[in-house]
């Protein structure tokens, strides 16, 4: 006769292997049809959200020609930031004798003026040295008077590419052209 099988304390059978590892598979695939289902679910709502990004970015395109229009920075694109040679000019001697030395860039709409700004390059310094000598120490020593020297200065160099100066209200310049600012990275008054 065959022997029955061992009997464990609780009475049952030893070889419960199959038992565990139906449970153990029932897991791992439930586990992995969670993680396809996240993965579906987030394609999906990626792809809805890629849609509702297009709609606006249609509709930003008018919005982007006005504010390049009004001299103000085209948020759908980033600026171009074109670097100015070292300026160092005489100031106006009214209040003794001083020096001015100046490094800048130009806040430029694009970067396809680049080209355009280095063949008119020696005006734009020429017409920057006349405005920079052109200035008392007092007028320059103030953070107004750097602010209206900018505007000045962004006037003069797309008046020099050919875009007339416009005014506001208050009769300060508004920058009409190409180049929508210049900033100065270094400012030295001696």
């Amino acid at each position: 006769m065959a022997k029955a099988p061992a009997k464990t304390e609780e009475g049952d059978e030893t070889p419960k292997k199959k038992g565990k590892l139906g449970l153990i598979l029932i897991i791992v695939l439930v586990v992995i049809v969670l993680v396809l289902g996240a993965l579906v679910a987030l394609l999906l709502l990626k792809g809805g959200k890629d849609k509702e990004h297009e709609e606006p970015a249609a509709h930003a395109a008018p919005a982007a020609q006005q504010l390049h229009t009004t001299g103000t920075v085209d948020l759908t694109k980033p600026p171009t930031f074109i670097p100015l040679d070292a300026f160092t000019v005489n100031l106006r001697r009214d209040e003794g004798d001083h020096y001015l030395q100046v490094v800048a860039v130009m806040r430029v709409a694009d970067a396809t003026m680049d080209p355009t700004l280095k063949a008119f390059m020696p005006e734009i310094r020429h017409r920057i040295n006349l405005l920079l000598s052109s200035k008392l120490p007092s007028e320059v020593a103030t953070v107004e008077g750097r602010e209206a020297l900018s505007l000045a200065i962004t006037e003069s160099v797309n008046e020099a590419l050919g875009f007339k100066p416009v005014r506001d209200a208050a009769g300060r310049p508004v920058p009409n052209g190409p180049v929508q600012a210049v900033l100065f990275t270094s400012f030295i008054i001696q």
